[in-house]
């Protein structure tokens, strides 16, 4: 018989979440029962509430990194409540498959879901399993890779990273930089760090963008640097700063070139887009994940890294001055090598696999 009820852990940062809804939604559309297990007060209830989508909360924490002995109490306190929390959840929704999208959240939903005989899935975005993640896929029935790994389980499933359908619509080049008042005939450049933008990423920017007039840039600040990099572009006419956009599938498609961060669903919104890329990995990210992430893409010729540290915005210009019409070029046919599956179809693909676990 088909599975028809789902419960999904996901929540937290954006990149474990989004997935996550992208799939439930996708399920919900189909007519499936669906609940996702959040972290209490997460961020992510509003946009579930405004989808019409249930939610149960479990009052989780990540594992404790102090070497304090009262923080690990603590975490083993809510650890401990979590677990009860979950397993009434399951008992009262009786799923019949449970999805852990990563992170701390979906370790007690993934455990308890295991030794109540729920079948169970885990997606990993990243190149990298990360802890919570590498611990339930031991036990998991369908471990679901977004990126290739180079250590992972011998009967892991590359499916790419779920991303929202608005990536594959088309948009008007003319009419998206004809509205921010960019001239479409330039080559443009699109900048992001995040949903909370990248510090050491926009204080190098003033100085490099100042040194190519040749490019126009668009650049998602983060809303906690909106006013110290207008400030910072007093003078730098080719630049137009946005705190946000919700649209950012729009942008993304109507530029030649981005310049991010390399977090998984970031990544897999490029590839969706053919985009090339010059990628500066987050330094602090769990095992230098990111980097790793960002080399999957360079290593296919689809995109540059460059590392922050020292001498930073000279590596970052000189990155960006080379970039040729030609290499531009170069860059996004290299996308028809790269061995990842076309990010848009990952959910769908994903959810028939969850029907039919």
């Amino acid at each position: 018989m088909k599975n028809t009820r789902f419960l999904i852990a996901s929540g937290g940062t954006g990149g474990h979440f989004y997935p996550g809804f992208a799939l439930g939604k996708a399920l919900h559309d189909q007519g499936k029962q669906v609940l996702f297990v959040v972290r209490k007060n997460d961020p992510a209830i509003s946009t579930l509430l405004a989808n019409g989508l249930a939610y149960e909360q479990i009052d989780a924490m990540g594992l404790a990194r102090s070497v304090n002995p009262l923080q690990h109490l603590h975490f083993i306190g809510k650890f401990v409540k979590s677990l009860r929390q979950t397993r009434k959840i399951i008992k009262n929704f009786r799923p019949d498959v449970t999805l852990g999208m990563g992170g701390y959240v979906s370790f007690p939903l993934i455990f308890c879901s295991h030794y109540m005989n729920v079948k169970t899935a885990v997606h990993e975005s990243n190149t990298i399993w990360g802890l919570s993640n590498r611990v339930c896929a031991t036990f998991a029935d369908l471990r679901l890779m977004g990126l290739p790994m180079q250590k992972t389980f011998n009967n892991a499933v590359l499916s790419s990273t779920p991303i929202r359908a608005e990536f594959g619509e088309e948009v008007s080049r003319a009419q998206v930089l004809g509205e921010l008042g960019l001239n479409p005939a330039i080559p443009t450049a699109l900048i992001m760090g995040g949903s909370q933008g990248a510090k050491g990423l926009n204080e190098a920017l003033p100085q490099v963008i100042k040194q190519l007039p040749q490019w126009q840039f668009i650049h998602l600040t983060g809303k906690r640097w909106y006013d110290v990099q207008q400030a910072a572009y007093q003078g730098i006419h080719h630049v137009k700063a946005l705190a946000y956009s919700e649209e950012v599938y729009r942008l993304m498609k109507a530029v030649d070139l981005i310049i991010c961060r390399s977090g998984a669903s970031t990544l897999a919104e490029v590839i969706a887009c053919r985009l090339p890329a010059v990628l500066v990995p987050f330094p602090y990210a769990a095992a230098n994940h990111q980097y790793f992430n960002a080399k999957v893409l360079a290593d296919a010729g689809c995109a540059d890294i460059v590392l922050e540290g020292d001498d930073f915005a000279h590596r970052l210009y000189a990155s960006l001055e080379k970039l040729t019409t030609d290499k531009l070029s170069n860059m996004r046919n290299a996308y028809q090598q790269l061995t990842v599956p076309n990010p848009l179809q990952a959910t769908q693909q994903i959810v028939e696999r969850l029907i039919q676990l």
